[in-house]
């Protein structure tokens, strides 16, 4: 895989619920509220939109955390 493909995550930062319209919507560089504002819709008109929803939420990975190098403990 090249190191420049994008890969899509469940949002650490963009998360309401579980992070999947955050996710899609750093994947896609759109506003995550569009994104919401699309499932809310879907859910209303085909009823499908929770279902999705908790679909995405299990098959999408959660964002991996940038671990930060532990300091020296002074004494």
């Amino acid at each position: 895989m090249t190191e420049g493909a994008k890969k899509l995550y469940r949002s650490n930062d963009q998360r309401m619920l579980g992070g999947v319209c955050g996710g899609l919507g750093e994947y896609f560089n759109t506003d995550p509220t569009i994104v919401r504002l699309l499932f809310v819709a879907f859910a209303l008109v085909a009823g499908g939109g929770l279902l999705l929803y908790l679909i995405l939420w299990l098959l999408i990975p959660q964002e991996p955390t940038a671990e930060l190098p532990e300091a020296p403990v002074e004494e």
